[in-house]
């Protein structure tokens, strides 16, 4: 699928907003679930993306996230809802760096992997956190604070 980068077999994330189409292209290429982590009220959010979802036969979870209001609460509520939700998982936002970054904590948390070793891997997935201090802040503080870790990861 285009615009769609697999992180795990477990997790993918789209580098904008689903069209109707690229929701049932996500059915048919075997995805069970979508997780949105835009706000209704975001510009060029979609109000009927949840029908066209469901109406695909996948699950559908809705938790905004603002960059400007994350916080360790609201990404253990993520990562927690990736866990419950039928995998594998397709994740979105507007541009795909809400969602990448949620992506990449739960890969890391998940499989013992430090910040760096995580920001690497975003950087292979294009992710490009640099551009985003305040989020790589985040993301680093989080990995390091939420992650056993040890010295061969």
């Amino acid at each position: 699928m285009e615009g769609i980068k697999t992180i795990t077999p477990e997790i993918a994330v789209a580098d904008s907003q689903l069209t109707p189409e690229q929701i049932h292209q996500a059915a048919q290429a075997g995805f069970r679930s979508i997780l949105n982590l835009r706000s209704p009220q975001e510009e060029g959010a979609p109000a009927e993306e949840q029908a066209q979802v469901e109406q695909a036969g996948l699950t559908y979870a809705n938790i905004p996230v603002k960059p400007s209001d994350i916080s360790d609460e609201l990404t253990d509520q993520v990562l927690q809802t990736i866990d419950d939700l039928p995998k594998p998982v397709l994740t979105h936002c507007k541009s795909g760096m809400r969602s990448g970054a949620m992506a990449l904590m739960y890969v890391a948390t998940r499989n013992g992997m430090s910040s760096d070793a995580a920001l690497q891997k975003g950087k292979e997935n294009g992710f490009d956190c640099d551009a985003h201090p305040q989020m790589k802040q985040f993301f680093i503080h989080y990995i390091d604070s939420h992650t056993e870790t040890n010295a061969s990861v």
